[in-house]
């Protein structure tokens, strides 16, 4: 739930903060005043793409920061969503291993690049959009537009059967067959292509075999030559090494000395002796070194041929390299991979027959799956129309009827099925799609009945509802209001209307309005109180608050207040 959001520098949201608690919160005030820019606020934190005129005149970014508080049924699916980004479960406790809240912010600079933070960890705007979508729910009054499109009526009836289980093994059937036609695709075409492709591989096979490469190779040719290139310096130098540890007056007899010395002194202090066994052993050490060298410098020797022969495989090897690949191990690697695609052109009969038995196995799975999709969108589509039939009722559209029309399509990775909502605005005429015979208010009130039916589908914290009262009032505006208390035992519902019929219904009431200050326009947010609130009816109801307003404004309460009686409990908590 949507417990603190604070809003700087967005436009004429200067700096604005809304504190919200459970059950229904409203947002009135003048057209203009700023509601619906707090609905955009909203919508950047669910991961909504940002505007680059967003940041207020003056000021490099505009910053939405919000804490969400989640809902115990919703934890695992946040915590699942959270660790799969990589992200920390809470703010400032790297212990923790639940999440209960959590800390979104999005920075948007001017020019329209943006920041994204959750729990103050830097992610993307995709991360976002896929956690936001389990913490809000947005329905804009134009966003109710979107139900002429048939290509969502598929998902708004598979959200409510709430059979992921069903729609998943469609998915992972699909999946498996498009992977094996892919494999069949490739071992298609035309077989004088294939035969030549099998000609070429045979002949860099050939080759590669041939040179019999070994891994490392070329690091050890090219120190074996460095060593031959250098036989007459390594001579010299090593017996002249030799000379000085075991030459007269070298290294050994110095030891030899400095032993003898020490050895006097030592009987005399003990305290030398630990000096003593070092110069022993470092003598030691000497006439072993000398003796190792000396036996390097005599087996050295001279090779003009081995070196003509390295230089003739170093040059083959880097030929190679060129031809197939940056380095000798991925020449090599490349070997395998043609020997791989050589032996599956040599054995493509056998290798087609496989693909084709597990094609076949594969479309009976996927088959089987989308008639348990269909039979499971079947049985939804007849309780999806039940019950927006009695939300259409409550909501005046009496004789209305939503009706839903599967029909067969070619089998892809959601099932065989079209799926398409139609009307029947009035009783006795044939439901037809959407788009040709709903206005604007009756997509309005289709689109919360579907909400309505959907919210125990549906797995969101906060439901967002702006101005979809478009186009209703009197008595339907009272069957609304209660609707959308309804949803508000469920959930957290914020609400931006015009109608005071709508906003009785709230827990939380807040004014929007536009004031001046040092000679710019800002927008102010308040939670009203009980008298303020009547006033704000009263407005909303005349344009003024007159006490005839005010009267009108108290029997709406009275009335709301009879339709949900647990209004009065809550409000006196």
């Amino acid at each position: 739930m949507l417990r603190y959001l604070r809003v700087t520098n967005f436009a004429i949201l200067s700096d604005v903060t809304v504190e919200m608690g459970d059950g229904l919160s409203v947002l009135t005030g003048e057209t203009g005043a700023g509601k619906s820019l707090i609905v955009e606020a909203v919508n950047l934190l669910r991961g909504g793409r940002a505007s680059a005129d967003i940041p207020r005149a003056g000021a490099q970014e505009a910053v939405v920061e919000a804490i969400f508080e989640i809902p115990d049924d919703l934890r695992a699916r946040v915590r699942g969503v959270i660790v799969a980004a990589g992200l920390p479960l809470a703010g400032n406790d790297e212990a923790a291993t639940d999440v209960t809240e959590v800390v979104v912010r999005r920075v948007i600079q001017r020019g329209g690049r943006s920041r994204t933070y959750i729990n103050g960890a830097l992610t993307t705007a995709g991360r976002l959009a896929e956690l936001g979508g389990l913490l809000v729910d947005l329905s804009g009054q134009h966003q109710h537009q979107g139900l002429v499109d048939p290509a969502r009526h598929r998902e708004i009836l598979d959200a409510f059967a709430a059979e992921p289980a069903v729609t998943g093994e469609m998915s992972a059937a699909w999946a498996e067959l498009a992977e094996l036609d892919r494999q069949l695709a490739e071992l298609g075409g035309d077989e004088r292509a294939r035969a030549d492709r099998a000609d070429y591989l045979r002949y860099q096979l050939d080759e590669l075999d041939a040179a019999a490469l070994e891994a490392g190779e070329d690091e050890r040719l090219v120190a074996h030559r460095a060593r031959l290139g250098a036989v007459a310096e390594l001579d010299v130098g090593t017996r002249a090494a030799v000379e000085s540890l075991y030459g007269d007056d070298g290294a050994v007899d110095r030891l030899a000395a400095a032993a003898r010395e020490l050895d006097k002194l030592a009987r005399i202090d003990a305290m030398l002796e630990p000096t003593l066994r070092q110069i022993h052993e470092a003598r030691v050490l000497a006439e072993d070194a000398a003796g190792e060298l000396r036996h390097y410098a005599d087996r050295l020797e001279g090779d003009p041929q081995r070196l003509a022969s390295i230089d003739d495989r170093l040059e083959l090897v880097r030929r190679l390299c060129r031809k197939h690949g940056g380095t000798l191990a991925e020449v090599i690697a490349r070997a395998v991979e043609l020997r791989g695609e050589l032996d599956g052109l040599d054995h493509r009969e056998t290798r087609v027959g496989e693909l084709e038995a597990g094609r076949a196995r594969a479309l009976i799975r996927a088959e089987r799956s989308a008639a348990a999709v269909t039979h499971s969108r079947t049985r939804a589509a007849a309780r999806l129309m039940r019950e927006v039939a009695k939300s259409l009722a409550e909501l005046g559209m009496g004789t209305a009827r939503v009706a839903v029309a599967i029909t067969a399509r070619p089998l892809g990775v959601h099932g065989a099925d079209d799926v398409e909502l139609l009307l029947s605005a009035n009783k006795g005429e044939e439901a037809r799609p959407l788009a040709r015979v709903a206005s604007g208010g009756e997509l309005s009130r289709i689109m919360l009945a579907l909400k309505l039916t959907l919210r125990r589908a549906e797995e969101v914290a906060t439901y967002v509802f702006d101005e979809v009262d478009a186009g209703i009032g009197g008595a339907t505006a009272h069957a609304v209001g209660a609707l959308i208390r309804a949803v508000a035992d469920h959930r957290q519902v914020l609400c931006v209307t015009h109608l005071p019929q709508i906003a009785a219904y709230a827990d939380a009431h807040y004014h929007v309005e536009k004031v001046e200050v040092g000679g710019r326009t800002e927008t102010v947010v308040k939670k009203l109180g009980a008298a303020a609130r009547k006033d704000e009816l009263a407005r909303m109801l005349g344009g003024a608050a007159t006490a005839r307003a005010r009267a009108h404004a108290a029997e709406l309460l009275d009335t709301a207040g009879r339709r949900d009686p647990g209004k009065r409990a809550r409000a006196q908590a």
